[in-house]
């Protein structure tokens, strides 16, 4: 009785161990906005499914920074370079470490200082790179088997994506042909007091949701194949019970930038209120408001092979024999 007792225990005890073996993934979480209440649910959900995650973020908020490669102090956290939000917050956005801290280092952030949460004060790549570099080399002694960049704090979608920090840290690590999903939520998954926002946790579940199944068909390859990467969309008020659906990068452009040319000059910003035509609905822009899109980016800029037959023939006269 002692003996199948003792056995039945040991049985449990290694399937309680065993949870997630086929999917535990080294992941690195990076986005542009800091400590926010989305990095904390995604980091929450994924660390529940048995996966190791190192978290590398800007100190402060980084939207619209896109590919920058700036670091605002290099010793300490000053205000010199990134004045308004520092002086702002004391600090790195919602307490993540104080003015004075060193430029790079570990959430000081009650709640956050078991070794996994990293910040930099610099642009979103910086941080990006400080993970791929410094983290994930001391951490696994290798890249990272996918880097997850957001969820941002509003959709990246259409032309805008150009300009987008998250989707930028996407960028940068599948150009090292690292596996990279870049994912925006909407604005009303911000909760900057009580870092618990019952919309982040459906994103981060839903995340999870798409992490397996790209981990169901890629057995022991890669995530994702060299020279694409994934931009991930979630819909306003999200619920874990959401659909995913093919999108396109399209042309519909939700956010309407342009330069102020009047005292204080900068950025001139405002939503689209024009209804999408026909053609544009079928894409990402109207499809995210109903489902998850899941679009398709090249890595990079270089243009499909049909593209480069063009220009090898329109120019063919300059380019000679």
């Amino acid at each position: 009785m002692k003996f199948k007792i003792k056995r039945a225990a040991a049985a449990a005890a290694l399937l309680a161990g065993a949870v997630h073996p086929a999917f535990a993934l080294n992941i690195l979480v990076t986005n542009d906005d800091g400590l926010t209440s989305n990095l904390k649910a995604l980091y929450d959900a994924l660390k529940a499914e048995g996966h190791d995650v190192a978290v590398a973020v800007p100190c402060t908020g980084q939207s619209g920074r896109g590919a920058g490669i700036v670091m605002y102090s290099t010793t300490t956290i000053v205000p010199d370079n990134d004045k308004t939000q520092i002086e702002a917050e004391g600090g790195c956005h919602n307490g993540a470490a104080p003015t004075g801290a060193p430029a790079v280092g570990p959430f000081t952030k009650s709640g956050f200082t078991n070794g996994d949460y990293h910040y930099v004060h610099g642009t979103p790549v910086m941080a990006a790179l400080y993970g791929l570099d410094v983290m994930a080399q001391g951490r696994w002694g290798k890249a990272p088997d996918v880097v997850l960049s957001g969820p941002n704090e509003g959709q990246n979608l259409g032309k805008i994506i150009n300009s987008s920090g998250t989707v930028g840290n996407a960028q940068t690590a599948a150009a090292r042909g690292i596996p990279a999903i870049a994912l925006s939520a909407g604005v009303d998954t911000t909760d900057n007091a009580g870092l618990a926002n019952p919309y982040s946790v459906a994103v981060a579940q839903l995340s999870v949701n798409l992490l397996k199944a790209l981990r169901a068909k890629a057995g022991a390859g890669p995530l994702l194949p060299q020279g694409l990467a994934l931009n991930v969309n979630f819909p306003d008020k999200p619920t874990t019970a959401m659909k995913f659906a093919f999108s396109r990068l399209g042309s519909y452009d939700a956010y309407i930038l342009k330069f102020k040319n009047t005292p204080p000059y900068g950025l001139g910003f405002s939503l689209a209120t024009a209804t999408p035509t026909a053609e544009q609905a079928e894409d990402e822009s109207v499809l995210y408001k109903s489902k998850v899109a899941v679009t398709a980016m090249q890595v990079g800029f270089e243009h499909r092979p049909a593209g480069q037959q063009w220009l090898r023939l329109r120019l063919a006269d300059l380019f000679g024999q």
